[in-house]
């Protein structure tokens, strides 16, 4: 890492550090008393405490009712960082990721099938719609190895006390250790949520995009032999590559040219509109009246336009990996590009009963859905459609002790005509100190993702025609918030399960197979300020399926926490890892940017992945000091240094030590 850098970002620290002397974060002292209702010039977004600066701050996500508050711990660094800690990537941030779990697709309908990075995006469901008295601000710089670099940027305010916007920004740009590997993801969200003072009328609207660009080396030639080579290999950006081999690794910030690899773009854009049907009513208190409204009944209509581009590009094909992999004879010196285009329109019509007036957390939905969709490919352009009814039913009584969902969607007609999905769940709080118990299942009957369509451009092998995917899932919960734990259970019943094999070539398992899922969370106080995190999950398959899973994964966490004696200070310091149990891991497509399954090779950690860490919050100011895969070190042959790797997928290994710095602020303006 380049010590301009560093420098930079303890410059950064020591010009705060006068500003948080000013308790910023003593602003957010109202933060857990949001107001209810509104009233004519009274409206709770419009009381201030007796402090002036006081900031009440909330936010739900869309198709939820229920407020939550900011998150300001600070010991889970993933609450953070985009990758989650159960997620396998090719070694570098931002490149191909999926979770070591099986994580089947259980939506029916229409799927373009490219979800390689869906991790790192902005979509619809994280969408959180806030509600303000002051305007809040949030900025975020993560610095790491190798000029790895992340930035955030979130501001929202109310307009009117009845409308809120709020503006996101992301930034993933990783060169990466090894040839050929950088990122460049950009991720933007505009999203504005507005009530009519009689609150009868809501309308939600979202603008959003994603640019995802990702180089592929295609993994390191003969891996085991380069990385074991310290004599000649010892610095990591000289290994040979698959793919992209001409190209020299560099640590340049904002590198953001595609020369072998994947570019993905997402356009979305979002309109809601509800009208409510209901009663009017007050609350009288000794200073105001304060104007309730209940629905009994809603109408909605909502928009949605998508525009999704893929694109494969090698600025110098290697023919004979092409040949070898995805038998194409490419002539050398040109350019080698595949993409693949998607528009589509989707009008929902629906309604909504409201059987108890003062409980909006219950509900009856019914609605009705026209999906218009236009590809271009490589062979022209073709249309397709999709008619489909949904219904829903929720339940969070008043005493929230009984929570009930359940949904459905059939499709009509169309391209994925018989094509459905069914959910469940019910969840009981026995009490406090016993914790809650849930249960549920869902079933979804789907046609497979587009990318297993010959139409499409990513497809290669003459694929057959497949039947619908069928999937169940049962699944159980026991948790326990003041006891800091949690148990899970689920089983997965599948037939007819797509899947890739040998890089480009689709199949299909006839065979009926299951899945059996557990999983478990406990935190352990040790001491009076010293906690043990304990997370595992075991999983088995049973029946011969195409697919293979690590049968043990574990996080854990051993650490202080505390405040060291100074009462605006939080402070956590200590040791994280993690580890699952050898297993023949799916292997990485560079053309088609999916993981497929492979039988042949094994991957076995060397050693568990180890972090330090140091992560502190003064007020408003939270920051992150961490040196990760600490376990990677080693001397051999007379040379020392953090070249142990453990392997992330056949071919492509995680890298040696890595210093992340993260600095994150928030303001009330």
């Amino acid at each position: 890492m380049r010590k301009s850098a560093y420098i930079f970002s303890l410059v950064l620290m020591v010009i705060t550090l006068p500003v948080l002397a000013q308790d910023p974060m003593g602003r957010l002292r109202g933060m857990g008393r949001m107001g209810a209702g509104g009233s004519k010039g009274q409206d709770s977004l419009k009381r201030r405490d007796s402090n002036e600066d006081s900031i009440t701050i909330r936010y739900r996500y869309l198709d939820t009712s229920r407020l939550q508050m900011l998150d300001s711990s600070i010991v889970d660094f993933y609450a953070r960082y985009p990758l989650p800690v159960d997620y396998t990537s090719l070694g570098n941030l931002g490149t191909a990721a999926r979770p070591y779990g099986f994580a089947p697709r259980m939506v029916s309908g229409w799927d373009h099938g490219f979800h390689a990075f869906d991790v790192y995006k902005l979509g619809i469901d994280k969408v959180r719609f806030f509600q303000t008295t002051r305007p809040y601000s949030e900025m975020g710089y993560l610095l790491g190895s190798r000029s790895e670099q992340m930035i955030h940027l979130l501001h929202t305010q109310n307009i009117k006390p009845n409308w809120n916007f709020a503006f996101q920004y992301r930034l993933i740009n990783a060169p990466g250790f090894f040839k050929n590997q950088n990122t460049n993801h950009n991720s933007y969200l505009f999203n504005s949520d507005y009530q009519s003072r009689n609150r009868r009328y809501h309308l939600y609207f979202i603008a959003m995009g994603n640019s995802m660009q990702s180089n592929e080396n295609g993994g390191i030639k003969n891996d085991q032999d380069y990385l074991n080579n310290l004599t000649t290999y010892k610095e990591r950006s000289t290994i040979p590559v698959q793919l992209g081999d001409y190209v020299q690794a560099g640590t340049s910030f904002l590198n953001s040219k595609l020369n072998t690899g994947n570019r993905q773009r997402y356009s979305n854009f979002f309109l809601r509109q509800q009208y409510d049907l209901g009663k009017k009513d007050s609350l009288v208190t000794d200073s105001t009246v304060i104007q309730l409204f209940y629905p009994k009944f809603r109408m909605e209509h909502t928009i949605q336009y998508n525009r999704y581009r893929f694109r494969y590009y090698d600025s110098r094909p290697d023919t004979p990996f092409y040949v070898k992999n995805y038998n194409f004879l490419l002539t050398p010196q040109n350019d080698f590009n595949i993409e693949e285009e998607w528009n589509e329109l989707v009008n929902d019509f629906s309604l909504y009963s409201f059987p108890d007036d003062k409980n909006p957390q219950q509900f009856l939905k019914a609605g009705i859905s026209l999906q218009n969709l236009s590809g271009l490919f490589t062979d022209g352009k073709r249309t397709y459609y999709n008619m489909f009814l949904h219904g829903e039913y929720r339940n969070k009584t008043k005493n929230k002790k009984w929570d009930l969902e359940a949904n459905g969607r059939f499709y009509l007609a169309g391209f994925n005509n018989a094509d459905f999905d069914v959910s469940g769940s019910l969840k009981r709080v026995i009490s406090k100190k016993l914790g809650a118990i849930q249960v549920g299942m869902q079933n979804v009957n789907r046609t497979p993702s587009f990318i297993f369509d010959n139409a499409g451009s990513f497809s290669f092998g003459n694929q057959p025609a497949f039947n619908k995917e069928n999937i169940t899932r049962i699944f159980g919960a026991i948790e326990n918030d003041e006891g800091r734990w949690r148990i899970a259970a689920s089983y997965f019943l599948v037939s007819n399960y797509t899947y890739f094999y040998e890089y480009y070539k689709a199949g299909q398992s006839s065979g009926l197979f299951n899945v059996l899922e557990l999983g478990g969370q406990k935190t352990f106080r040790v001491g009076k300020r010293w906690h043990w995190m304990v997370r595992l999950q075991m999983q088995q398959k049973a029946g011969n399926a195409p697919l293979n899973l690590p049968l043990f994964f574990t996080h854990q966490r051993f650490g202080y926490e505390g405040t060291l004696g100074f009462k605006n200070l939080r402070f956590a310091t200590g040791l994280e890892g993690r580890y699952y149990t050898s297993y023949k891991a799916d292997q990485y497509s560079p053309l088609l940017s999916r993981f497929f399954y492979q039988n042949s090779q094994t991957v076995s950690m060397n050693l568990p992945d180890i972090a330090a860490y140091v992560h502190f919050r003064i007020r408003s100011f939270a920051a992150y000091v961490r040196a990760e895969n600490i376990n990677t070190v080693r001397a051999k042959d007379g040379v020392f240094g953090f070249t142990n790797n453990n392997p992330a997928a056949p071919g492509y290994a995680y890298p040696g030590l890595q210093i992340r710095i993260g600095i994150f602020w928030s303001f009330v303006n």
